[in-house]
């Protein structure tokens, strides 16, 4: 009986031993290879693998991501098996039909099998096994080949320049630009995010990253990222700008150009900035007073109260000296006191309105457009009070939103308008554009600056301080030669300011 039951206990282990290596005689290695996946595409590089080595795997289930030149695409596993080696690592270039990987698969799975994308590494692994292996354990799985392991930062042979660099496996790139890069010995990480689109590395980024590392220009220009276009909707002052500039095209125009002597207001500077009413001055620009005109009690020495401190100034400048000049050629040339009469009715008969003082817009540009207040009776304003308006003016410009009021800006506005265009830039003159209702002429005012003026210091030349003055005014109204003469009289006032003492005598 005992006999009986160790024959039956080698029976049943023979047989069990047959069946194991009945499963590993029909199982074969076989080298998946990187399909043509067309539109001429001869390499791609392996961004990323989705299987390790000794994992299972079915079929469609994803094998790895490759990019070409033109797109990145999933390649799936044809059949079920087991994935023993990974031929060529992320980051690495793979060749149309070239194996990506050694999947070892059923037999009887290969019939139905593309032949296109199977290859037999040798015919050795193929063959079946040895009757000694018949009879044990199953084939051993084969070792996977992996890249050489990172050097430990304290392994003596460690070189930070070379083992402490990242590799390129998160970078976009084409597998031509990391051709390219690994030729010149450039690392994508230290680029990346690049000039293409989703920070995709270009060739031209590589250049550029050369020509800053050898201090010479890159071989093609570099591009900077393209930005998207951004719709802007104008605000409610740069649309009426916009329906103004419109409607200026319906005025003819006439351009007048010229220069202006300020060499002797520039030197009668000193005395106006020395002699500025206290009621301007700032406090602390003021000295002690030594003696109080109202000292006797009867009556204050002066009725004029301080002005607000945004009002208040150290330093006179050319503008309201110009101002003042411009409007006593205005008392003496009525047509530029004038503005076309509006008519209810559109057959009547064109007519002008003259006003008995000089009206004077600014052109003021703040940071919500660009604004004309208006200077009401210059004629009858000191130079000093022209200034201090200035300064409240441009105080309310600059505020957010604008400080401007109807006060400042009456519907009847200037009949001339002023441009300070030099205040900003170094030009010497321009173009003004008159708009309907703007008046019958405007100026814009350049760049004073010092020049050689040859008419001077009989022959020899003198060093004289002008700025250029560009007129347009409405054609309809104003002649050319009205325009020139007007211009020589505001001249006079500006090249011979002691005028203005003599007509306030």
């Amino acid at each position: 009986m005992f006999a009986r039951r160790l024959r039956l206990a080698a029976r049943r282990t023979a047989l069990r031993t047959h069946l194991h290596s009945s499963s590993a005689l029909w199982k074969s290695l076989q080298r998946f290879k990187l399909a043509d996946i067309g539109e001429g595409i001869t390499e791609c590089e392996v961004i990323k693998w989705n299987v390790k080595p000794k994992s299972q795997i079915a079929s469609f289930d994803p094998l790895c991501e490759v990019q070409s030149d033109k797109a990145s695409v999933e390649i799936t596993s044809p059949f079920d098996g087991v994935v023993t080696e990974l031929l060529v690592q992320e980051g690495e270039i793979a060749k149309v039909g070239e194996g990506l990987c050694l999947i070892e698969v059923d037999d009887e799975v290969l019939d139905s099998a593309d032949p296109s994308v199977l290859e037999t590494p040798d015919a050795s692994k193929s063959q079946p096994p040895p009757k000694e292996e018949r009879a044990g354990s199953p084939l051993p799985p084969s070792t996977p080949s992996s890249p050489a392991r990172k050097k430990h930062p304290l392994d003596p042979t460690y070189d930070p320049a070379i083992d402490g660099k990242p590799v390129n496996v998160n970078v976009l790139a084409k597998p031509a630009v990391r051709y390219f890069a690994r030729e010149n010995g450039v690392d994508l990480t230290e680029i990346a995010p690049g000039s293409g689109r989703d920070g995709r590395v270009e060739k031209r980024d590589v250049e550029a990253y050369l020509a800053r590392m050898t201090g010479q220009p890159s071989s093609s220009s570099f591009a900077a990222p393209v930005a998207q276009d951004v719709v802007v909707e104008l605000g409610r002052t740069r649309y009426g700008m916009w329906k103004a500039m419109v409607k200026s095209l319906e005025i003819p125009h006439f351009g007048y150009s010229s220069t202006l002597d300020l060499t002797a207001l520039h030197n009668m500077m000193p005395v106006f900035n020395n002699h500025i009413p206290p009621h301007y001055l700032p406090s602390s620009s003021q000295g002690p007073v030594l003696v109080d005109p109202a000292a006797l009690g009867i009556l204050p020495a002066s009725t004029a109260q301080r002005v607000a401190e945004h009002q208040q100034f150290t330093k006179l400048t050319f503008l309201p000296i110009l101002l003042k000049t411009l409007s006593r050629a205005m008392l003496e040339w009525p047509i530029f006191r004038s503005t076309i009469t509006p008519n209810t009715a559109p057959e009547a008969k064109p007519t002008l309105t003259v006003r008995p003082h000089a009206d004077i817009s600014i052109a003021l540009s703040t940071p919500t457009g660009l604004y004309t207040p208006t200077l009401q009776g210059v004629d009858a304003q000191s130079v000093f009070g022209l200034a201090s308006t200035l300064k409240r003016l441009s105080h309310l410009g600059r505020q957010i939103p604008c400080g401007l009021t109807p006060n400042e800006m009456p519907k009847r506005g200037g009949t001339l308008t002023v441009s300070n265009v030099g205040a900003i830039g170094q030009g010497d003159f321009a173009h003004p554009v008159l708009v309907p209702g703007g008046g019958v002429a405007i100026v814009a005012i350049g760049r004073a600056k010092w020049v050689w003026d040859v008419e001077r210091g009989e022959g020899s030349g003198e060093r004289r301080l002008k700025v250029g003055v560009s007129w347009s005014a409405d054609h309809r109204v104003v002649e050319g030669a009205e325009m020139a003469a007007f211009v020589e009289c505001w001249r006079g006032f500006v090249e011979m300011p002691e005028r203005l003492i003599v007509d306030s005598v």
